[in-house]
């Protein structure tokens, strides 16, 4: 039987907006957080968004405990950064346009 979250899906996705916040530059961010298939964890994706341009894409995910606002893994930064590095040269014009 599933239980009841006492995390909502906004709680977790809260909480790994500040964890992303610190230890990531501020164009990554957490997206709609989901429950997994056992109801004990939110899977949330991290996604790299721009100002004027919106996501592009998912770069990683962090897993939050449904019964706190425990982080109990995520993909490694280095990997996350590698991934937005790729988004950004992908999508590049369009970035530079909105901003120059």
């Amino acid at each position: 039987m599933k239980t009841v979250p006492q995390v909502t899906a906004q709680q977790a996705q809260a909480a790994v907006n500040q964890f992303i916040s610190d230890y990531m530059s501020d164009r990554f961010t957490a997206d709609q957080a989901q429950l997994d298939l056992t109801g004990e964890v939110w899977q949330v994706p991290v996604i790299l968004a721009y100002p004027m341009i919106g996501s592009l894409g998912q770069v990683g995910f962090v897993l939050v405990s449904t019964s706190s606002e425990t982080i109990l893994s995520h993909t490694p930064f280095d990997e996350i950064k590698q991934a937005g590095l790729r988004l950004y040269e992908a999508n590049r014009d369009a970035i530079q346009t909105h901003f120059s």
